[in-house]
């Protein structure tokens, strides 16, 4: 039985509160200010001390402890909250003069000769209203139509540049209401995305949509594994003294530990705001994270109030926007995407850049031979194209005056995704372990389970894509360890139709060495190469055990074919799978292998099957006449093949 609060060791209480003390410091010092004092071995050490301590003494579990960032099951839906002050939006401006026109604006109905801005940038996010009592974070919400929000707490907490309690401080008030914007650096995206890529996944667009799906997902352990940062801008609303100057609440944000721009400026005049914009324009490239422009408001906070609001936009402050950026970009990584296929493409990740009006921060470079030609490379400036108004391309690099360039980018010799060996054919690399590498494996079990491979019924690409999505099967060999119990946590399953997938899934334990060969999906074996390795092979040990000498001398197997057969069975990772689906009770159907001296009862006849076929299926009845065609059978079952399959025209060849 856990101890209540009263009932705990008083040193026990002091300890808590010194590590969670100890662990914010750290947290303000790594993911708002820069500047790490201690390493990630010691900060593990002090968390998971924090940890064990608290699952002694769970009675004394806080919200704001730092263990709490994460928790709770996902959620049906958002519940809406109204905000204490309404998050306006900012009116945009692009030209000089209309910059001009607002400051002239302002000193007019200031009745002033100069007006004082603050300025910053324009981070390109997501913007949520975070609310503080008695120094704890207590909610937070998106804009949504600036009135009333959607209350995002769960998934708020777990960024950890947010603090869930804030630095004790002599003007910290009971109640704060701060405005932020929440958004992920550009390393992190890339990297994000470089990660959805190489799994032939789809990436995003921008860091603003990452941004904004993550802070929307209903489950808040997937937001935990998205790196978002938030920067707070704006004190909206205080329970303690007002201050006299926007500069001065943000700059009071900040004592108290929440993250504010770094890149802020007061000026004291227009002028001085222009020369702000341009610095950033010229910056911008070489920032961390995108900004789309930047904001200028008016400092006094009593010219605020006499200047007042518009419906939906403050008249105090504007967005000074940049203009977007086109067609010219960075390659900012070139990484490989795994298809479906195994296929490995290069794809420049870029920095994002607006083309015919869509944002693109990633385009292909198709083959090897393609990134050699146009030579790309990591670092490179190029010019980006929507080739049939569609598809992002890179036409060519742009060369830059004594620029430094990285070295000519490399395929890897290992899959990036399953870390098994990469071979080339031609121009394109693949991926050899296709029974275990996850960029493969929807596309491998719906094939395997196809109706011309093992022909699972009931294993279709809905049921398969929740399979993989829920880790329930990381290869082919998982298929055989599915349980009822995992089959009914699959959205549109009960108990009968789990029942009858377990079933199919049973009894495509015993397949046709023909169909499973298929079935494996091995490059250039399809269904009539995988007739022919059967039929001269005669089992799944004879064929793992060829040379890729014995496989060309078998008709019709050219070098291609003998190479990926080879390769493909002697990838250590394959092979592991093909022994555990033995072990789980796959056998494959072995045939007799023609020596050359046997009866072929139907060798040299051509066969039209029309209608139903009693006792054999079309594909079965194909299958069969295949076999007859090169090996012996009894008398009595030839004889029931030719008088009760509906065979309704017999002939020799001419």
């Amino acid at each position: 039985m856990s101890r209540l609060p009263f009932d705990s060791p008083p040193d026990i209480q002091v300890r808590l509160a010194d590590l969670r003390q100890q662990i914010r410091h750290h947290d303000h010092l790594y993911y708002v200010l820069s500047t790490p004092e201690v390493s990630d071995f010691e900060y593990d050490r002090l968390f998971t001390k924090l940890q064990e301590l608290e699952e002694q003494y769970p009675a004394l579990v806080t919200p704001d402890s730092p263990t709490q960032r994460v928790g709770g099951s996902p959620i049906d839906q958002f519940s809406k909250v109204k905000h204490d002050r309404a998050l306006l939006s900012l009116d945009s401006v692009l030209d000089v003069d209309d910059v001009q026109a607002f400051d002239t604006r302002m000193r007019r109905e200031l009745e002033a000769d100069q007006v004082q801005y603050a300025v910053e940038p324009k981070f390109d996010g997501l913007s949520v209203e975070l609310v503080y009592e008695e120094g704890i974070f207590v909610r937070g919400s998106t804009r949504g139509d600036g009135v009333t929000g959607e209350d995002i707490t769960v998934n708020l907490r777990t960024i950890r540049s947010l603090p869930l309690h804030l630095q004790q401080h002599a003007t910290l008030p009971k109640r704060i209401v701060v405005r932020g914007e929440v958004y992920l650096r550009l390393p992190d995206f890339q990297e994000l995305n470089r990660r959805l890529t190489e799994r032939g996944e789809e990436t995003f667009a921008n860091p603003r949509n990452v941004a904004s799906g993550s802070l929307r997902q209903l489950d808040p352990r997937l937001t935990a594994t998205r790196p978002l940062v938030v920067t707070c801008y704006d004190l909206m609303v205080s329970s303690g003294e007002p201050f006299s100057s926007h500069w001065e609440a943000v700059s009071t944000l900040a004592t108290w530990g929440l993250p504010i721009p770094t890149l802020r400026q007061l000026c004291v005049s227009i002028d001085e705001v222009m020369v702000f914009h341009q610095d950033m324009a010229e910056k911008r490239d070489q920032l961390p994270f995108e900004i789309d422009g930047i904001v200028v408001k008016v400092n006094d906070r009593s010219f605020q109030d006499r200047l007042g609001e518009k419906s939906r936009s403050p008249r105090w402050a504007i967005a000074f926007k940049f203009p977007p950026r086109k067609e010219l970009t960075k390659v900012r990584d070139i990484v490989v995407s795994v298809g479906r296929t195994g296929a490995l493409t290069p794809i420049a990740l870029l920095d994002p850049v607006e083309v015919g009006g869509v944002t693109i921060s990633r385009a292909t470079l198709h083959n090897v031979e393609e990134v050699a030609r146009k030579d790309v490379r990591v670092g490179d400036t190029v010019k980006v194209e929507r080739a049939g108004d569609v598809i992002p391309d890179i036409v060519e690099r742009v060369p830059i005056p004594n620029e430094t360039r990285h070295a000519p980018f490399v395929v890897p010799d290992h899959c990036p995704v399953c870390e098994s060996a990469v071979v080339q054919e031609g121009p394109i690399y693949y991926c050899t372990g296709q029974t275990v590498c996850s960029a493969q494996l929807k596309g491998g079990i719906e094939h395997f389970a196809s109706k011309n491979a093992l022909n699972i019924e009931g294993l279709g690409r809905k049921t398969v894509a929740q399979l993989v999505h829920q880790h329930l099967v990381q290869d082919l060999s998982d298929l055989y360890r599915i349980t009822q119990e995992q089959i009914l946590t699959l959205e549109g399953f009960a108990e009968k139709s789990g029942t009858q997938l377990l079933s199919a899934i049973e009894q495509s334990k015993t397949p046709s060495l023909e169909r499973f060969l298929f079935g494996l999906g091995i490059h250039h074996v399809g269904s009539h190469v995988a007739k022919i390795l059967a039929n001269q092979f005669g089992s799944l040990d004879n064929v793992m055990a060829a040379t890729e000498e014995i496989l060309l001398q078998v008709h019709e197997i050219g070098p291609e074919i003998a190479h990926s057969v080879v390769t493909f069975f002697t990838e250590p990772r394959n092979r592991s799978v093909l022994i555990q689906m033995k072990d789980l009770g796959v056998t494959v159907e072995e045939i007799s292998v023609d020596d050359g001296t046997r009866v072929k009862p139907l060798a040299g006849k051509i066969f039209v099957l029309t209608g139903g076929l009693a006792g054999y299926t079309r594909q079965d009845a194909k299958q069969r006449i295949e076999q007859l065609r090169i090996q012996i059978v009894n008398e009595k079952e030839f004889s029931y093949l030719l008088n009760r399959s509906s065979i309704e025209g017999i002939r020799k060849d001419g």
